[in-house]
């Protein structure tokens, strides 16, 4: 049969509310399905953020997610309240905007993401993709690992185009519209080795080099 993520949310809102009723603040979609982007293989990231949450929830969210269809598909985040908004705001910035709300709004913790808080989001992914590309560059040599830090790359471009235009896009097939430059040409290598996985392969040097020096260039811009 046929995923259907409408039907599939409708018993999750069910299950979670029957379980843990007034206590939902947030409950969301995030992640490729969130995006409308999903294939047959996408995890469905849900978010669920409590009133607070103890280790007893945690064992009773488990219990509600055993119940449901494509288990093995669902992952996420949970939080209770009041960690998520006291939570780093580099990373949370990114929950509060790719989130599409079943449930709930986090336009509250929104207000307090600034200008400052995006642009670290930006230096600590160009970071992370630096380091992991020279790792991998010297290495493991993994076309794997080159493609899961080009996907990684592209959250950190959201965050530079949100940071450069004011607008969050979600879905990573259109966010070349809202890039330019050295940015907009990753953008577009990012989608190439999506659209062909073999492409990590056959172009592993080069994609790092241009991985590697994208990186440079914003870890310089954001120090």
């Amino acid at each position: 049969m046929e995923f259907c993520l409408a039907e599939w949310l409708k018993g999750y809102r069910a299950a979670v509310e029957a379980e843990f009723g007034a206590r939902v603040w947030f409950m969301g979609i995030q992640g490729s399905y969130g995006r409308g982007e999903a294939g047959p293989d996408s995890d469905i990231d849900v978010v669920l953020i409590l009133d607070k949450l103890t280790p007893d929830d945690l064992r009773a969210y488990r219990a509600v997610l055993d119940t449901l269809s494509a288990r093995e598909q669902i992952c996420g985040f949970i939080a209770g309240r009041a960690e998520l908004m006291a939570w780093e705001r580099s990373d949370s910035f990114q929950l509060c905007y790719d989130a599409v709300p079943i449930m709930g709004t986090l336009d509250e913790l929104k207000a307090l993401i600034t200008a400052d808080d995006v642009a670290r989001a930006v230096r600590i992914g160009a970071c992370n993709v630096y380091h992991g590309c020279a790792h991998n560059m010297l290495h493991g040599r993994s076309a794997d690992v080159l493609r899961g830090l080009l996907k990684s790359a592209v959250f950190t471009l959201q965050a530079i185009a949100f940071a450069r235009t004011g607008t969050y896009e979600r879905r990573h097939a259109a966010l070349g519209e809202h890039l330019t430059g050295d940015d907009l040409t990753l953008w577009r290598a990012c989608a190439r080795v999506k659209a062909d996985l073999d492409v990590a392969h056959g172009e592993f040097e080069a994609l790092s080099a241009q991985l590697l020096s994208w990186a440079q260039l914003h870890i310089a811009i954001n120090k």
